[in-house]
């Protein structure tokens, strides 16, 4: 309703409302007025009549009776008179109905008004007979009030059409006026509309009433202001449109500038991430060769002191090759380019693989070394088993260098799971080591940066193993804490988020079928551990105090041997093992190559701490099978498959590798292994990764293809270059570990006993190592001694191996300088790469140092500047088939030397 409308209303509504409501109230006060009048009129002409009324009827008056009820009928409002005794006569009636007769005598004049004819009662008593009852008569008089009621409907009625008349000349005024406010507002509104949607010239005209002229000065006032804005507006668009032009060019020209600066730092960071790959790979690569050449030189004639030097050099490059690892994590994490892997996990094999990298640190130190996984813990989990398996390796390492005594245990529990298949996993480790204080633990996680400045000299370390380790928990997801006490060891924890891949509890398979088995293990943590999971296998646990006090009729022994044993204690075992009622399972503390040689009688084994658990397993169940009232089965061999395109390789591994419990089978080429495989399984392939046709990792992906058993079947690489990222291009690719040229019998041993355990025990006999007092000078052309021992203590194999060597050399010569003249840096390699694998087995140590150099020169530095080396090559193959000419007939194992060869070799 507009506004024009509501005033209309008001104007006409209100006035008239107040008008009717005083109408009718002066209406009924007269009608009330007039009948008050009536009322005291006619009243006062009863009262006057009464008397004389009184007294005609005393004395029987008829003809003044009637006389005077006459006069009162001249009342107009009168319209019936009766006088009436107490006896009930009549004396007189005019104009009366009887059934309004009252039917006893009134004491007092009394009026009935409660309808239209009103009737007025009043006693007739004479003056001189007031108070006497004797006789009693009253004057009746009806009194018509309608005309009353009439004239104020009349009244009512004329007000009422006065009060429309009023009305119609209100409602036209108000209409009036209503429609020039709704006029002129709509005016205004529509000048502010045009105002609002630019069009700045709207007016309105200064006319009509004053409120109106002043509303219409303000709106033509507010346009005015509207415009000049509008215009200065503009001004300040156009003058900032200009201003911003010219900044969008000076900014394009910074954009530009910053895209070129850009564009630099990326090019500046890609050229430091190839640098520190170079550099890394630059660093490795002779690295690698420095330590080989320490092994060969270690397994030479060598004084003391000389030996004491050379262990030297070993730390100070492993420790070199550990820096060097660390600072290229540390880089990539930097960079944000270390990117996560979801893959199928086990923590049960992580501990156990991560423990069993770290076994010889702890053997060396004589500390338990000890992995407890709880049951509690999924068995089947997804996260980045390379990286988790990177953060345990760290951390027990941390532990085990900084711990002279005691002990190191991992500890993984589920500390919560929720119902969408997340596990929260803490996993501590702990040592009893010397400890940190507040402040140490405060700078523990920052780079470069050791608890105390005299722990990188004392322990040695870069600093970086903890700041990877917490950067690497991080993303993953999880925290890492240290809580420590100085000389009272320290306990590092961190938390794992991981997805559950399998919900269902974790099956135990049976062993025993509630046998009895005797404990004997000295240290605590592990003791209780064994007796976890022996109980969990079925067998009835009886810890021992002395391993001679065994309960009657136990079905196996399970004891640790003492560290460090000497021979009375070592032949006292051997005494109480011939004497065993039941199969033995010994624990020892020490490498697979260092376990004492105990003659163990059929059932008994011997396993190296710290132990997994499916090793465990295997070997209880072995154990179990050799008691007498189990029927013997025949042997299992383990088949392992030697892939090697060099045939001098081949034979040495086999060598290596010989014992009774292995079955080795040899496969010249990637293709000849898949032939094989399609035969009967396999349970271990040494794959060398460098061969014509299909390479090392193509055969590895073809050999899982297949299926079936080598979907798990363990493929361990063997190469001479295994830098970090050729480390995990192999890995990903499906290999478990990688053995460097030229083989390290301990690490092989403990490849061996990882994935085969104890059928793949080494032979009783001991390589021989003798040393002898004299120190060659220089580097020989041949050391037979020294091939002697790559050969596995076998003389006449190192000769065949020699004459193998010196008979591929003319082949080896010609695809040489075939390489060289063509340019062809990868046929070049290849050359390389296979002569220097046979020379790591033969001992020709002044060959195998040049061509070391010269495939290092080839990985590192392409063809620039091989010239020199090359010549050096071919000098060094003559000098050996000179050689080889010259002594073929001459058995000899002592070392002859070219002393101007060496020198020239050393020089440069």
């Amino acid at each position: 309703m507009s506004l024009g409308n509501r005033m209309t209303l008001w104007i006409l509504c209100l006035p008239l409302s107040v008008l009717l409501l005083v109408a009718v109230f002066v209406l009924h006060l007269d009608t009330e007025w007039r009948k008050s009048a009536l009322l005291d009129r006619v009243v006062t002409a009863a009262e006057q009549q009464a008397p004389e009324m009184a007294q005609a009827v005393i004395e029987a008056e008829q003809s003044r009776l009637d006389s005077m009820a006459r006069r009162l009928l001249d009342i107009d409002e009168a319209r019936g008179v009766g006088i009436y005794s107490d006896s009930g006569m009549i004396q007189l009636e005019l104009g009366r109905n009887r059934a309004q007769v009252a039917t006893s005598p009134p004491l007092e004049q009394h009026l009935d008004t409660s309808s239209d004819l009103w009737r007025l009662m009043v006693p007739l008593t004479p003056t001189e007979l007031e108070g006497s009852v004797t006789s009693r008569a009253w004057l009746e008089l009806d009194i018509d009030s309608r005309p009353l009621t009439l004239d104020y409907y009349r009244r009512l009625a004329t007000t009422g059409l006065g009060l429309l008349i009023l009305g119609l000349l209100l409602f036209v005024i108000a209409s009036a006026l209503g429609r020039r406010v709704d006029t002129s507002l709509d005016d205004a509104a529509e000048a502010l509309r045009r105002l609002r949607s630019g069009d700045f010239e709207a007016r309105l005209p200064e006319a009509g009433a004053p409120e109106l002229r002043r509303l219409a000065r303000h709106v033509n006032a507010l346009g005015d202001e509207l415009k000049q804005s509008h215009e200065n507006m503009q001004r300040q668009i156009e003058q900032t449109t200009t201003d911003l032009e010219e900044s969008m060019e000076t900014i394009e020209i910074k954009n530009i500038e910053l895209d070129l600066a850009h564009r630099r730092a990326l090019e500046a960071n890609r050229i430091k991430s190839e640098f520190l790959a170079s550099m890394s790979h630059e660093i490795r690569t002779p690295l690698n060769g420095i330590v080989g050449f320490c092994r060969l030189l270690g397994r030479s004639r060598l004084e003391p002191r000389q030996r004491e030097w050379l262990d030297q050099v070993q730390i100070a490059c492993d420790n070199l090759l550990a820096l060097v690892n660390d600072v290229l994590d540390f880089s990539r994490m930097e960079a944000g380019r270390l990117e996560l892997d979801r893959a199928e996990l086990d923590m049960v094999s992580l501990v156990d693989e991560a423990l069993g990298q770290q076994a010889p640190l702890a053997h060396q130190k004589g500390l338990h070394l000890l992995g407890l996984v709880y049951d509690d813990v999924p068995s089947l989990l997804r996260g980045d088993p390379l990286r988790i398996r990177q953060v345990l390796t760290n951390l027990i390492h941390n532990a085990l260098k900084f711990t002279e005594q005691g002990e190191v245990i991992v500890r993984v529990m589920l500390e919560e799971q929720n119902s969408q298949g997340r596990a929260l996993l803490r996993v501590s480790i702990s040592d009893t080591g010397i400890g940190l204080t507040p402040q140490e633990q405060h700078s523990l996680f920052q780079a470069f940066r050791q608890a105390a400045a005299s722990h990188s000299r004392h322990y040695g370390g870069s600093g970086l193993g903890l700041a990877i380790s917490r950067q690497l928990v991080e993303q993953m997801g999880g925290q890492i804490t240290v809580e420590s006490e100085p000389s009272r060891g320290s306990t590092f924890s961190f938390t794992l988020p991981l997805d559950v891949i399998d919900k269902g509890e974790i099956a135990h398979a049976a062993i025993f079928e509630n046998e009895r088995v005797a404990l004997y293990e000295p240290h605590d943590p592990t003791r209780h551990a064994l007796n976890h999971s022996l109980t969990l296998w079925g067998g009835q646990v009886e810890e021992l105090r002395q391993p001679d006090l065994l309960p009657p009729y136990p079905s196996l022994l399970v004891a640790a041997l003492p560290a460090d044993p000497n021979e009375a204690l070592l032949e006292e075992w051997r005494s109480r093992l011939q004497a065993s009622p039941c199969p033995v399972l010994l624990l020892v503390n020490a490498a697979p190559l260092e376990m004492p040689d105990l003659h163990l009688p059929n059932g008994c084994e011997i396993l190296s701490k710290p132990v997994s658990r499916q090793a465990l397993a295997d070997a209880l169940r072995r154990c179990r099978a050799a008691q007498p009232s189990h029927e013997v089965v025949e042997e299992r061999r383990a088949r392992v498959l030697i892939v090697d395109d060099n045939a001098i390789n081949r034979r040495l591994l086999r060598e290596l590798l010989q014992r009774p419990g292995l079955e080795l089978i040899e496969a010249g080429s990637g293709e000849e292994a898949l032939a094989l495989a399609e035969g009967s399984p396999f349970q271990l392939v040494l794959m060398d990764i460098r061969m014509p046709g299909m390479d090392g990792i193509e055969t590895t992906q073809a050999l899982r293809r297949l299926g079936g058993q080598w979907s798990s079947c363990p493929v361990i690489a063997v190469t001479a270059h295994a830098h970090d990222s050729e480390r995990e291009r192999l890995q990903a690719s499906g290999m478990q570990e990688i053995l460097v040229k030229p083989v390290d019998s301990n690490r092989l041993e403990a490849v061996l006993h990882r994935h085969l355990g104890p059928v793949a025990s080494p032979p009783a006999a001991a390589l021989p190592a003798p040393r002898d007092t004299a120190v060659a000078s220089d580097l020989a052309v041949v050391d037979m001694e020294l091939g002697t021992r790559l050969a596995n203590g076998n003389e006449s194999l190192a000769r065949e191996l020699l004459d193998e060597l010196v008979a591929s050399l003319p082949k080896t010569v010609n695809e040489l300088q075939a390489a060289h003249a063509t340019g062809d840096p990868e046929t070049l390699l290849d050359v390389v790469h296979a002569l220097n694998g046979a020379c790591r087995y033969c001992g020709a140590p002044a060959l195998a140092l040049v061509a070391e150099t010269l495939e290092t020169r080839l990985r590192s530095r392409g063809m620039t500047d091989v010239d020199t080396l090359i010549e050096d090559l071919l000098q060094a193959i003559q000098r050996l088939r000179e050689w080889h000419g010259g002594h073929q007939d001459k058995p000899s194992s002592t070392t002859i030397a070219s002393a101007s060869s060496a020198s020239s070799l050393k020089d440069r």
